[in-house]
């Protein structure tokens, strides 16, 4: 990889990147109200950016993990949850969820996985964990294709609040 500097997506053009955060916030609503907790959200968000390859979002996330009461053993486990005791079972329905999202161009969502994580979600959990799926892949996306920098952690409030905002990160 080069360090050729990239067109930046978010700043480049602000009102795409508005809809998108704004998309994300309705995303964030609907998670809550088919109570998805924060723990679940940002563990299946990270999950995805790890395999996606988005550093830039796997910070983030793991800061609001953190925020979220996730400690940092459980995220150290994300990349073998298969072989881990400490995730639940809706967690681990909601990490194969993740992986089947992140290599969906690898034929869909699979009918074992779709059966699997519907026996243990409501539609209305699978629903919502999906448009977060959605969510987060758009935003891997941006980032990997800026190759947007991965700043240091103290860095993060602001690039938070800028999103919260709206603004272009």
């Amino acid at each position: 990889m080069t360090n050729e500097r990239r067109v930046h997506l978010s700043r480049s053009a602000p009102p795409a990147y508005q809809a998108l955060s704004a998309f994300s916030k309705t995303v964030g609503a609907l998670s809550t109200e088919a109570g998805i907790d924060d723990r679940l959200k940002e563990l299946v968000q990270i999950h995805t950016s790890q395999l996606n390859g988005c550093a830039y979002c796997v910070r983030v996330h793991v800061e609001r993990a953190e925020k979220a009461g996730v400690t940092l053993d459980t995220i150290a486990q994300l990349p073998v949850w298969r072989d881990s005791g400490v995730f639940t079972e809706r967690e681990r329905a909601g990490l194969e969820l993740a992986e089947a999202f992140a290599f969906i161009s690898e034929g869909g969502i699979p009918d074992d996985v779709y059966d699997r994580v519907g026996g243990i979600l409501s539609e209305q959990e699978y629903v919502a964990l999906s448009w977060i799926l959605v969510s987060i892949n758009a935003f891997n996306r941006i980032a990997i294709a800026g190759r947007y920098a991965v700043p240091p952690r103290e860095d993060l409030a602001g690039e938070d609040s800028d999103a919260a905002a709206g603004r272009a990160w």
